[in-house]
Formats: C-alpha cells, structure tokens, sequence
C-alpha cells in the first residue's frame, strides 16, 4: 500500500489548496505501466471518497492536457525570451560558492537537472532570476510561482476547458520531495478564481504571503 495527495482548489479561505491523501495498492516498478496503474488506482480511491474528476498533471497522464501541464512541457516568461519552467528553476538556484546559472535555462529540462545535481557549490541558500533574490521559505513558492507564471497567458483557455475537482502527480512523494506540478496547478486554478491571479503572477512575495505558509 501507498499513500499519496490528491490536491484541490479553494476557492474561498485562507488557504489556496486543500490536500486530501488516500491509500491504494501499490504496483511496484519504473515501467510507464505500472505509473499507470498507480494513477488509476489513486484516482479510483479519490473517487470513492467522492471526488469525481481527477487528473494526473505529469507526463504519465492519460489525457493529453494532463501531459500539456507537466512542469516539463512548460515554459516560463522571461525578459530574454520563453524558457523551460524546470530549467529555469534549476539555473535560479544559488548555493554558497556558486550560482545562479543562466546558461542552463537554454538547456532540456533533464540536461538542466543533471547539471545542477552535479555542481558541487556547498549549500542552496537562495534562488536568484533576473536580478532579484529570492528565499527558500515557504519552501514550494518559488516552484510555484515560476508555473503559476507560465499559465498566465493561457488562463482564458484553462479556464473553459479544464474542469476537474482535484489534480495529482504520481511520481510526488511527499515524504521525500517539496515540489509538485499538481499542487501548483491547484494554487493556480484557485488564483483565477478569485481574480488574483495576475496580482500573485507578477509579484512573488505577494504569492508567497497567499501560500498563508509562515
């Protein structure tokens, strides 16, 4: 058995998402198959449990949006140009003897990851893009904001057609990762709801206080 977040909007309160977590069997393995069988099995307890329509933002979802949504499909806005979401928020990392670095937001996304992993610069103590720093805490903000920054142009869009009452991401363990596209999602759908989407899009620390995480 497993355990994994199904992440939904909040439209009203304090809060911009509410996470529910379900238990389902488990199928072991790396195959795209088994992450399918995982995803079914997730969204049959959430269903169970009554929410209705859920999709899996990652590139093992089964419908095509889900896979458009990934944080590996994305790409985020920048004054040079559109980069990949997930490359720019690993050249933003900033450790103590190095960093940032600009040049991995032109590479793939895994390129972008990889390089990172191998940089041996002590510490991450902050983020940095395009000039200004950013913090580590709340600890998903800065993820967050850079997806919830690459929908913006697309809100008129999402907003007709994406209608779903809770969002996963099969390969988020929250007991091992901080990040999530799913959650992220969630943040933004209950951003647009509230019209403070462009509000949270275009100034960070305002996104970070609506995280309502201290």
């Amino acid at each position: 058995m497993a355990s994994r977040p199904v992440f939904l909007p909040a439209f009203s309160g304090p809060q911009l998402v509410q996470e529910r977590s379900f238990d389902f069997p488990w199928a072991p393995g790396f195959a795209e198959v088994q992450k399918k069988k995982n995803v079914a099995a997730l969204h049959s307890a959430a269903r169970r449990s009554g929410i209705e329509k859920v999709l899996e933002i990652s590139s093992k979802s089964e419908e095509e949006i889900g896979k458009r949504l990934s944080a590996f499909s994305l790409k985020v806005p920048l004054n040079t140009g559109k980069f990949p979401l997930e490359s720019v928020y690993q050249g933003s990392k900033t450790f103590e003897r190095r960093g940032p670095f600009p040049e991995v937001f032109r590479m793939a996304p895994r390129e972008a990851k990889r390089f990172i992993r191998e940089v041996d610069a002590g510490n991450l103590v902050r983020f940095e893009l395009e000039g200004e720093h950013f913090p580590l805490s709340p600890k998903n903000a800065f993820y967050d904001w850079l997806y919830i920054r690459s929908l913006v142009e697309h809100a008129d869009w999402i907003e007709k057609n994406v209608h779903y009452d809770g969002f996963t991401d099969i390969e988020f363990n929250p007991a091992k990762q901080v990040n999530c596209q799913a959650r992220a999602f969630a943040e933004f759908l209950s951003l647009l709801s509230r019209s403070k989407l462009k509000e949270a899009a275009g100034d960070f620390y305002v996104f970070a206080d609506m995280l309502n995480v201290v």
